[in-house]
């Protein structure tokens, strides 16, 4: 079982940038996808994006593509998400997820961590 720990959130004006991380640990991975999502309140949780592990491809959802941009230091076992040109709608908890299966891209994810608030003043 692998468990995933989000940081890298916190209080940005809109224009500005943050980047997430969101650290594995626990059992090896070699052919997982780990992805980001988030959940404003009142919203159902929505896909960010997701990058393969072992190719580095990503997949990104429409509102964040060009802003976003996902990457992964295989060696540390951590997934970032740099967050450029934000606003204020993308005020939400940012999750990471992980996919031990080894589809591409995936549909479910088996594994998810506790969160981290980026909130986007205006």
């Amino acid at each position: 079982q692998v468990q995933l720990v989000e940081s890298g959130g916190g209080l940005v004006q809109a224009g500005g940038s943050v980047r997430l991380s969101c650290v594995a640990s626990g059992r090896a991975f070699s052919s997982y996808s780990m992805a980001w999502f988030r959940q404003a309140p009142g919203k159902e949780r929505e896909f960010v994006g997701v990058i393969s592990w072992r190719s580095g491809s990503t997949r990104y959802a429409d509102a964040v593509r060009g802003r976003f941009t996902i990457s992964r230091d295989n060696a540390k076992n951590t997934m970032y998400l740099q967050m450029n040109s934000l606003k204020p709608e993308d005020t939400a908890v940012y999750y990471c997820a992980a996919n031990r299966r080894d589809v591409w891209p995936p549909r479910t994810y088996d594994t998810w961590g506790q969160g981290t608030q980026v909130t986007v003043s205006s």
